[in-house]
């Protein structure tokens, strides 16, 4: 079996230069979190391995980034550092590796998680051939994930107003979410102590932002195959930021501390490129048949806000109490450092958890072109 012993995160700051985090390295946020996990009982950490989410492995977060992280946390030599690019759900994928590693006895302990700044990596800044490349099959060819939320939107009959009303809420939850035992795992960092992207406003404020992403269509039409009813505005859109979350994973007894909580099962799968975000859908199905659970048997569910169509999907086609789901509020309000975004979703469902004394949580995660992960924990305490 693999726990998880300690799961910690950064607040999200805004990923502009301006921002509150932008004066540090992406590895530095990760060393800061190696950290926190010692001085909060993990003592000396001595991982076998480092796995690292990160979409933009180029500048600052290029080199092997989880190399670089591991020489700024001072890990020994003998650690093992591979970062990982599985566009969105990276920092998921990578503590998924992390529980692989230890229930096949290739680890005895690792620290696994995701980072992501933006205000020194930008959106697409790696300038992948794939985004651009018109060889491939249609269906294959990179959507930019705005366009492929606003189609999704369209033919699930998906109407504005519930956007509205999922991004509201997600800013009330996230507002109200602070100074709380649901931050309970989150470091105050580089004076930061708060999430600093958040802004709350009103369901009239909301109504009469007009859909943002209309222009960028022009660009991908080829792709998208006909005219669509653009629906998201940026309220719908998780705003660029800057973050990190890390998890220690191992096995029984390899930490000298009690572990916070048990992996059931984990998930990672593939789906439609051209649906681009349903993925996660599938990710959860399998992650369920894998436990034997049900979602009726989660206590917490954290469920990626990869734009507000996908939530508004997820509460319309699941028998899931709203209670349950993103209780601390979302993606849509804190912000979306892409690698690192399913790492800081699994600490925040750890501590979600351990304030309702629950049991059993859920953490699904969505990426672009067909990426889907998912994990389910189960609380010890």
């Amino acid at each position: 079996m693999a726990y998880i012993y300690d799961a910690v995160r950064t607040p999200r700051g805004k990923g502009k230069p301006q921002g509150a985090l932008a004066s540090m390295k992406p590895d530095e946020l990760v060393a800061s979190l190696a950290r926190s996990i010692s001085e909060r009982g993990a003592g000396p950490l001595a991982p076998d391995a480092l796995m690292l989410g990160a979409v933009g492995q180029v500048g600052a977060q290029g080199g092997n980034i989880a190399l670089v992280s591991k020489f700024r946390a001072e890990l020994p030599d003998s650690t093992a550092a591979v970062s990982i690019n599985n566009f969105c759900v990276s920092g998921l994928t990578a503590m998924g590796q992390a529980h692989a590693m230890v229930e096949s006895g290739q680890a005895d302990s690792v620290l696994a998680g995701g980072v992501e700044m933006m205000s020194r990596v930008p959106f697409m800044a790696d300038k992948a051939d794939f985004y651009s490349d018109a060889t491939l099959p249609t269906r294959s060819r990179y959507l930019l994930v705005a366009l492929a939320a606003d189609r999704l939107a369209e033919d699930q009959n998906i109407p504005r107003e519930a956007l509205d009303e999922a991004a509201l809420r997600s800013q009330q939850r996230s507002a109200a979410a602070e100074s709380t035992p649901l931050v309970a795992s989150r470091i105050n960092i580089n004076g930061l102590d708060h999430e600093e992207c958040v802004r709350v406003g009103t369901s009239e404020t909301l109504a009469a932002m007009e859909p943002a992403f209309g222009a960028a269509a022009e660009h991908y039409r080829d792709i998208l195959g006909r005219e669509i009813d653009h629906r998201h505005t940026i309220a719908h859109a998780p705003p660029i930021s800057d973050g990190a979350g890390l998890a220690l994973i191992g096995a029984e007894g390899a930490i000298d501390a009690a572990p916070r909580a048990r992996i059931v099962a984990c998930a990672e799968v593939g789906g439609d490129p051209a649906e681009s975000l349903t993925a996660s859908f599938a990710a959860m199905r399998k992650v369920l048949e894998r436990s034997g659970l049900s979602l009726s048997d989660m206590d917490r569910v954290e469920f990626m806000e990869a734009f507000a169509v996908t939530i508004v999907q997820f509460m319309r086609d699941y028998d899931v109490s709203l209670d349950r789901v993103n209780v601390s509020g979302g993606h849509m309000a804190k912000g979306h450092p892409l690698g690192a975004s399913g790492a800081i979703l699994l600490s925040t469902l750890l501590d979600t958890l351990d304030a309702a004394e629950g049991r059993y949580g859920l953490v699904v995660a969505a990426g672009a072109s067909g990426a889907g992960s998912a994990m389910i924990v189960e609380r010890l305490g």
